[in-house]
């Protein structure tokens, strides 16, 4: 896919600014759709979609299912209008802190209520004569009883590849309070007696997981038309990997390289660095030759549901999809893994066949070597570019905004960065000096000099996060990469949505032909 010369602005769901201690699908999500299109932006770009686990401190990255949505980021307000909950019952709303998640308060008060309006749903779309509010429920459309039967049924149906496996699985992790490699065997080897059984036994539980699912879709679907209408595009976030305890490797165990008895008999991570020892991630690598003898079934249908919901996608690690490094499960040292090699060209040329456009910008970031670079060329994807790793008294360093290719997605910060602000502070005076005269500042808005040279650079697309538009430090940093805790909590207030930030961000796009 040829992108045009355009510009966004990164800023994750659980992020923005609403009533319930998490940003959700709501007025939040519209008011900052409607900031963008003030500040003259293409797009928006956010961190995976997927429901997120405590175990696994509520990383995206490390979800449930690579096809469902998180509960936390469906609107109450929205179920509120739909006629599904009360407005009485969203109190007394606790005094959730607004500029960061405590995701454990969140999903206690909003799983109570996402648990009252599934009853309710189910009670009035049996038959009941109940009719739901207009302006803004479920899917944003005035409708009735019979409406949201039929809408809820035919999401069933066309979502049924993934959404049974998954409503089940999440029931199942209730019943038995935990993993599913530590299930009875017969559930957990997916035994056709043991799942009908469980299926019937669990279909209350079953029916909420689904009817969450079914409501997360429309509430997002009605948020990606707003978005469309206002000239916004939606880049989603694709993870190479998926967590062990997933609704995907238990439904699917014939994708992953797992033992006879369902263990991953490897797990991914990287080599060591000079300076590093390598990360062990422990999500279970693919048997890419199984994958491979069913054309890439799976991942084809995870595609499909992903582009089903966004515009654009970032693929993280695109290095494992040229060759990855497998670690022996029983091990805990990377340094005792291997290189292995992935399909590569054939997996990509088997998308193109079936989704035809590749909409794709990919992370190169770190293991950049010949194989990864003729595979990111082949197919002609933008490669990212962060000035984070610029040696700025080096000449010609590739992450200097002046020497970034055209066919780059330049990134003023990510979520795995320090801002800017921060990333400043803490460089040495050499690279401070060498930075000020390579891009031509003082240091005084040091914030809006780099997103200026970012936005001047060649690079088609160009991106910031809300939080160097507001030139915040490193107390708004989303992600510490190796760190387990304290990630993925910073939140936005509704004053971040600044028009003179919008018009500021407006006229660099205008000036540098962004729009």
């Amino acid at each position: 896919m040829r992108f045009d010369r355009r510009s966004g602005v990164f800023l994750h769901l659980t992020s923005l600014p609403g009533p319930h201690g998490i940003g959700d699908l709501g007025d939040g999500a519209r008011a900052f759709v409607d900031w963008l299109a003030d500040a003259d932006q293409s797009y928006w770009q956010f961190c995976p979609l997927g429901p997120t686990a405590s175990v696994h401190g509520d990383s995206p990255y490390q979800a449930y299912s690579a096809f469902a949505g998180n509960p936390l980021l469906v609107s109450l307000d929205r179920l509120v209008d739909a006629g599904y909950l009360h407005a009485d019952e969203l109190e007394p709303v606790p005094d959730f802190s607004a500029h960061e998640v405590d995701y454990d308060r969140v999903r206690a008060y909003k799983t109570e209520r996402l648990r009252t309006a599934a009853e309710r749903f189910r009670a009035t779309a049996r038959g009941g004569n109940e009719r739901v509010g207009s302006g803004g429920g479920i899917g944003d459309r005035t409708g009735g009883s019979d409406a949201d039967r039929e809408a809820f049924g035919s999401f069933r149906e066309r979502e049924s590849e993934w959404l049974d496996d998954y409503a089940l699985f999440m029931a199942l992790r209730t019943r038995y309070d935990g993993a599913w490699t530590a299930w009875p065997e017969p559930i957990r080897r997916r035994d056709p007696d043991a799942l009908a059984t469980h299926r019937k036994e669990l279909a209350s539980e079953v029916h909420y997981h689904q009817f969450v699912q079914f409501a997360f879709d429309m509430q997002w679907r009605a948020l990606g038309s707003y978005a469309d209408e206002r000239g916004i595009d939606l880049i989603g976030d694709l993870p190479i990997y998926v967590a062990l305890d997933s609704a995907d490797v238990w439904a699917s165990p014939e994708v992953f390289d797992l033992t006879d008895d369902g263990e991953p008999a490897a797990v991914a991570g990287v080599p060591p660095n000079p300076g590093d020892d390598g990360q062990r991630w422990g999500n279970p690598v693919y048997d890419w030759e199984s994958l491979r003898a069913d054309d890439y079934g799976w991942w084809l249908a995870r595609l499909e549901r992903l582009f089903d919901l966004v515009d654009v996608t970032r693929i993280d690690h695109f290095k494992g999809f040229d060759e990855f490094w497998a670690i022996p499960a029983e091990s805990d040292s990377p340094a005792d893994g291997g290189w292995r090699d992935a399909p590569g060209v054939d997996f990509f040329e088997t998308v193109a066949e079936r989704l035809g456009d590749l909409p794709f910008v990919v992370e190169d970031l770190g293991f950049l070597d010949q194989g990864l670079v003729d595979l990111r060329e082949r197919f002609g994807f933008p490669s990212m570019r962060v000035p984070h790793y610029a040696d700025w008294c080096r000449e010609g360093d590739m992450y200097q905004p002046m020497h970034y290719p055209e066919n780059s997605v330049a990134y003023t910060s990510t979520h795995d960065t320090n801002t800017l602000v921060g990333y400043y502070e803490s460089l040495p005076p050499r690279q401070r000096d060498c930075l000020h005269y390579n891009i031509g500042a003082d240091g005084s808005e040091i914030t809006w000099s780099l997103i200026e040279a970012v936005w001047r650079s060649d690079a088609i697309l160009a991106v910031t996060t809300v939080q160097d538009v507001l030139a915040l430090g490193e107390e708004a940093r989303f992600n510490r990469p190796g760190t387990t805790s304290g990630n993925w909590a910073w939140r936005c207030t509704r004053e971040a949505f600044d028009s003179d930030l919008a018009q500021r961000l407006a006229r660099l796009t205008d000036e540098h032909i962004r729009n």
